[in-house]
């Protein structure tokens, strides 16, 4: 048991070397324990997007989704660290266990992280099966508490906290970073016929549906984006306080990512909001150097 629990940590570990890009970068400053425990909780997001993606078929993938959250219910009862009133009758038999899953349950247990949210970050994976237009912000905002605000929940016991006035900012930073992957991907997003920018705003600013799907990027476009982009900023500004709030030994690892995702709208800010003609990104020279200086800000 022992090895297969030390073979899972390595197997993860290598997944979110090879896969997690933005993430990974943010891990190196982290000890070594915690760093382990985060590949983990990337690993079974890696997991999750891998089943969503895996077909052009949303009622094959939405079926995927379900053996696999199946099988992670089934961990975490094993585990006892998951009710049976907490799952969701959706009628699926566990698939055999996974490689992932004994570091997933070791990293929960270890942490004592709350098993809804990854639960509800299924929730939010599922959502892309049959959601492809959000009317309101309020629908999206609830969209992206649970593909993001949760991986923010499940992650802050990793990073260490004292009080409950974390867990705002904590879901506040969540909010900008999938805020900011919205942007980014709009273009990616339209081909695969999902317009995530709420529909409100768009007719707000008299952009319509077919400039979003071709790339019409208009005046009143960048407008549109613009205002995204500040809605963005403000909840990077309400999660800022969450950098004095988390474990010493956090915080480099928290700024990064903050600094990552905060450079990719400030980018696309640059391009005055075309993101048409090239997806926006952050070098490998300019992740390290955002690392290496938190590293230094930030040391014991």
């Amino acid at each position: 048991m022992k090895g297969d629990l030390i073979q899972s940590h390595r197997l993860c570990r290598q997944i979110a070397r090879r896969t997690a890009k933005n993430f990974y970068y943010s891990f190196l400053t982290m000890p070594a324990a915690k760093r382990q425990a985060l590949c983990a909780i990337y690993a079974f997001m890696r997991r999750s997007d891998d089943i969503a993606d895996c077909t052009a078929n949303p009622a094959v993938a939405l079926a995927g989704l379900r053996q696999w959250r199946a099988s992670v219910e089934a961990a975490f009862r094993s585990a006892g660290i998951l009710s049976n009133k907490e799952t969701g009758p959706n009628g699926q038999a566990a698939c055999p266990a996974e490689a992932i899953l004994p570091a997933l349950v070791d990293t929960v247990q270890r942490y004592r992280i709350a098993p809804r949210y990854f639960l509800e970050l299924l929730d939010g994976t599922e959502m892309d099966q049959s959601v492809t237009r959000y009317e309101t912000f309020d629908e999206l905002y609830r969209y992206c508490y649970r593909v993001a605000s949760c991986v923010g929940l499940i992650v802050l016991p990793v990073f260490g906290y004292d009080e409950d006035d974390a867990l705002a900012p904590a879901e506040a930073c969540g909010i900008a970073f999938q805020l900011t992957n919205i942007l980014r991907d709009v273009k990616e997003d339209a081909h695969m016929g999902r317009i995530y920018l709420p529909l409100e705003d768009l007719r707000q600013f008299g952009v319509s549906e077919d400039d979003v799907m071709s790339g019409n990027l208009t005046p009143r476009f960048r407008e549109l984006l613009k205002f995204e982009a500040d809605r963005a900023r403000e909840y990077y500004r309400k999660a800022q306080p969450l950098l004095g709030m988390v474990a010493q030994d956090s915080r480099a690892t928290l700024a990064v990512m903050i600094e990552i995702y905060g450079g990719i709208l400030d980018k696309i800010v640059a391009r005055d909001y075309d993101v048409f003609t090239e997806r926006a990104r952050l070098s490998t020279t300019e992740k390290l150097k955002i690392v290496i200086q938190n590293w230094w800000r930030y040391r014991q």
